[in-house]
């Protein structure tokens, strides 16, 4: 590491204190993110960026009650591997990857885990590690992706159209990491591309999903990699976004802390 040890990273304690830690039960809160195509407007790590920011200020201020792991960088993406970059991990590689990150924790003796996601293809993977997690070990185990945890604030405040505005490299993801970021940002290449097939059941929107899910082919849907309108992204949307979304977290994690450990019972 570079500088000092930060209280709340769960690498930069020895073991001696992480045994030591346990007693206190802090949340254990492991980022997954991925590497892939965001337009030709954004970097391949935007959902590794946004993600890791989020978790590291939520946990930077609230540094007793919370553990930040070192975040997995890696995601499903066999869907944009038509776009030259991408890195896909397959499904059943990642889930037993994240449950064997997660027993360990359980292992030690941590009984709250919480998988931190930036990237809408891990939702169903991380889902069912959290599960396997409860069924396989005495911790409780959670995840989201995290502009879920802000869906009533998106709703009042975005300016694209719903469905379709706030899917991948949209008006969304990029008016945060123009907040945390503009250096990165080349608004001169952001387009607006909208390109699923819309109905009363199916859509793709971060600020809500739809009733019946599908992922298609990325290349189906759209040429530039965007699903969204980038265009209505601003810094001053940004700077909401992602100081709600980090406001959530801290609000959950003090919550899912005191959650009740209850016992397990077999009713046959």
């Amino acid at each position: 590491m570079d500088g000092p040890r930060l209280k709340y990273r769960y690498d930069h304690y020895t073991w001696p204190e992480i045994r030591e830690l346990v007693a206190r039960q802090p949340v254990c809160l492991l980022p997954v993110g991925s590497v892939e195509d965001h337009g030709h407007h954004l970097p391949l790590d935007t959902d590794n960026y946004l993600i890791n920011r989020i978790c590291d200020e939520a946990a930077r201020r609230i540094p007793d009650e919370v553990l930040l792991l070192p975040p997995i960088p890696y995601g499903f993406e066999d869907h944009h591997m038509s776009f030259p970059g991408t890195i896909t991990v397959k499904p059943e590689h990642l889930e037993a990857f994240v449950l064997d990150i997660t027993l360990s924790l359980a292992h030690h003796g941590f009984r709250k885990v919480l998988l931190a996601d930036g990237h809408g293809s891990n939702v169903p993977i991380l889902d069912l590690a959290a599960r396997k997690t409860i069924i396989q070990s005495e911790a409780l185990c959670a995840c989201f992706i995290w502009p879920s945890l802000i869906s009533d604030l998106i709703r009042k405040t975005r300016e694209s159209v719903f469905p379709g505005g706030m899917s991948h490299a949209c008006e969304l993801e990029t008016s945060v990491y123009l907040y945390l970021n503009p250096e990165a940002v080349d608004m001169t290449k952001a387009v607006r591309e909208i390109g699923f097939e819309r109905s009363k059941y199916y859509w793709h929107d971060l600020g809500a999903g739809p009733k019946v899910r599908m992922v298609e082919w990325w290349t189906r849907i759209s040429r530039s990699g965007v699903v969204g309108d980038p265009t209505l992204a601003t810094a001053e949307k940004g700077k909401l976004w992602f100081e709600a979304a980090v406001d959530a977290l801290v609000e959950f994690i003090q919550e899912f802390r005191r959650f009740e450990l209850r016992p397990k019972l077999d009713l046959h």
